[in-house]
This record gives structure tokens, C-alpha cells and sequence, in this order.
């Protein structure tokens, strides 16, 4: 899995894998979720990061199994 946020755009992109993305679809407004050939979702963007995941200080840090990653 890897994290990327790209602050000067407001983007949080999480990747589950590295298959190559065939598709993109826009959930909801402002989340976009990333799909393989097979239809599996392989990743997601979310636009507007800071105000979707209620500020910067939740986009600063992401918390996976219990380990805090950072920017």
C-alpha cells in the first residue's frame, strides 16, 4: 500500500496495489476510485483532502494498523 498526498493540489491518493489502473470512476463528488482490468479497486484519490477529512492535521498523519505514516 502506499500514501501520497499532494498538498499544493489537496489530494490524498491511496494505492493497494500496483496493478496498472484501467479505469477511473468518480464515486461521490471529489472521491475517485481506481480500477485494474478485472474490475478490482486498486486505489482511490480523494480532491479537497483537507476539508473532506475534517483539516490538515488528518491529512498530516494516516494511521494504518497502528502505525502512524507520514507526508
Amino acid at each position: 500500500m502506499k500514501v501520497t498526498y499532494d498538498s499544493e493540489v489537496d489530494v490524498l491518493h491511496v494505492l493497494f496495489s500496483n496493478a496498472p489502473i484501467e479505469e477511473s470512476d468518480e464515486d461521490k463528488p471529489g472521491v475517485i476510485l481506481d480500477y485494474d482490468k478485472d474490475g478490482n479497486v486498486v486505489g482511490v484519490e480523494i480532491l479537497d483532502a483537507q476539508k473532506r477529512l475534517g483539516g490538515r492535521e488528518n491529512v498530516r498523519e494516516v494511521e494504518l494498523e497502528g502505525m502512524a505514516l507520514s507526508q
